[in-house]
């Protein structure tokens, strides 16, 4: 049994998504963010760094103690290697997978994330940093169509890359991406999307309400105080 400390924010669909392709019994614990649950002391003793996705794995390998898991990669990771699924056996193409795994998490997580921020929750324009993140986006979109030019999913085989990226790139027209420009993630878009795992991981979102508007409160729980 799981327990899973989530929101519906791309990088906790990550592990709804994984979850629900591997058909494991999972609890969801809710972290809300923009109320700031997630600089409670008791969410930080599992994820010290303030952010979620976390996990608990209450029968880890070593049968010991829960393992507690934060970092959305490491939890796809962890996830994948101990039921031997959606993660390449064989070295090389393991490796290549492990490459695109971390270029969601130190490019195109943060760079469309930042693009996020400038564009829809920042309390001033800043033409400069939306131009910026504007252009590294389409970049990024950019390396992702070309990957997927000539394959169905990131590797070839549908792995935890697909669903480390998917829940970024679903999001593409707030990042003022036109996916016409970049056919073949529109294409891959359409297909994890229509996966039955992925339909059911995305229905937790009905159990949540987001504010069109993000008030002041929620903007100091979300970006740490900056004003303060």
């Amino acid at each position: 049994m799981y327990d899973l400390y989530y929101f519906p924010t791309p990088n906790g669909h990550k592990i709804t998504m994984l979850l629900e392709e591997l058909d494991l019994p999972y609890t969801i614990k809710t972290v809300d963010i923009m109320n700031g649950d997630q600089h409670q002391p008791e969410f930080l003793k599992i994820s010290p760094n303030n952010k979620m996705p976390a996990l608990v794995d209450h029968e880890p390998e070593d049968g010991g103690e829960p393992l507690a898991l934060f970092e959305s990669g490491e939890i796809l990771l962890y996830l994948a290697e101990k039921h031997s699924r959606f993660l390449p056996a064989k070295t090389r193409e393991k490796h290549q997978a492990l490459q695109w795994l971390f270029w969601q998490m130190a490019s195109l997580g943060p760079m469309l994330g930042q693009n996020h921020h400038f564009f829809k929750y920042a309390p001033e324009t800043i033409p400069y940093a939306q131009k910026r993140y504007l252009k590294e986006s389409q970049r990024l979109y950019a390396v992702l169509d070309k990957q997927l030019a000539d394959k169905p999913y990131v590797c070839g085989e549908y792995s935890i890359v697909d669903m480390a990226c998917y829940p970024w790139c679903k999001h593409w027209q707030d990042q003022q991406i036109d996916l016409k420009d970049y056919p073949h993630v529109r294409d891959w878009v359409e297909r994890v999307g229509n996966r039955e795992a992925t339909v059911r991981a995305y229905r937790w979102e009905r159990d949540y309400e987001r504010p069109d508007e993000v008030s002041e409160s929620m903007r100091k729980h979300l970006f740490n105080n900056l004003d303060d």
